[in-house]
């Protein structure tokens, strides 16, 4: 593709207003427009961006090659499907849909018009679980937890779709296996959904997996515990810091070793977006593209329904 990309960013909230800065500091990249039904605020993010302001995607379906969709997730499926059905290549944030069976409808209609779906997983891009990826065979015991304040953004779905999703994908990601059982159980705190849940995963090689996720907690924490033969990894994804306890035998004698990596801050987002950019270029398939993360929202389904039930 010898022109600049036109791209737009649909939704100008919290998330959107990053997405649309990233783009515009790109090269080889024109942001064509910001998009949301909030006029003031579609104009005021267009302003920063440097670009024009929207208030209906349907306006620039015929003006761009691929747009990020940061709206409510009940929007996702049907925006994203007028968007690919124009042509137009998708980077959708987390979780890919409201439902497992619309996911899968995104991912058929994505497949059958070429087009490129990727999914806003962005713990993929952080430095640190590359890292983690370079010392693991075969994890026998994970745990996860993804704890935080209360904020408003994000309630308009549980807080399996909102925060245990990132580490379902993750999960999902490190463990080659399929899942064989789940049991799970959540509670509702300060919204109408699920605000505190836990799952405990079993896969069908052995590994089990215990994960927590909180938006009602008192303090920021997300934390991922691996624990393999001979070995214990332990990664704060915020402090981009790796503990890795390994046993050594020196002269036949085994002792514990303990080493500390501290990586770089990086920058995931724009890494993701500059993923996504090359995929629309290369016509490549995205490392989180909409089939792996309808993986992870199935795994989700799972674990609601199990608590619907409990």
């Amino acid at each position: 593709m010898s022109r600049p990309i036109r791209a737009a960013v649909i939704g100008a909230g919290y998330l959107g207003r990053f997405h649309a800065l990233k783009y515009a500091s790109i090269p080889g990249v024109e942001l064509v427009a910001v998009v949301d039904v909030d006029r003031e605020r579609a104009a005021a993010v267009a302003r920063e961006a440097s670009c024009r302001a929207a208030h209906d995607h349907r306006e620039i379906l015929g003006e761009i090659d691929c747009a990020s969709l940061a709206v409510p997730t009940p929007l996702h499926y049907p925006i994203a499907k007028d968007l690919l059905s124009a042509g137009i290549d998708v980077l959708v944030e987390k979780p890919l849909t409201l439902t497992a069976e619309e996911g899968r409808q995104l991912v058929q209609l994505a497949a059958g018009l070429g087009r490129i779906l990727q999914v806003g997983h962005l713990e993929r891009f952080n430095p640190a679980l590359e890292a983690v990826r370079t010392i693991l065979t075969e994890p026998r015991f994970v745990e996860c937890n993804r704890l935080g304040p209360f904020v408003e953004r994000g309630t308009d779905v549980d807080v399996v779709l909102d925060l245990m999703i990132h580490d379902l994908d993750v999960l999902l990601s490190l463990v080659r296996s399929e899942v064989a059982q789940v049991e799970a159980v959540g509670v509702p705190v300060l919204t109408p959904h699920i605000d505190l849940a836990n799952a405990r995963l079993r896969f069908a090689n052995g590994c089990i997996a215990n994960l927590t996720a909180s938006r009602v907690a008192l303090k920021r924490e997300r934390k991922l515990r691996l624990f393999q033969a001979d070995t214990y990894v332990s990664l704060d994804y915020g402090e981009r810091h790796i503990r890795i306890v390994r046993r050594v035998v020196e002269n036949g004698t085994p002792r514990i070793d303990v080493e500390e990596v501290d990586l770089d801050d990086g920058d995931p987002l724009y890494a993701e977006i500059d993923h996504f950019l090359h995929c629309v270029r290369t016509r490549t398939r995205p490392l989180v593209d909409g089939a792996t993360a309808l993986r992870a929202l199935e795994v989700a389904e799972q674990i609601r329904q199990g608590m619907r039930t409990a």
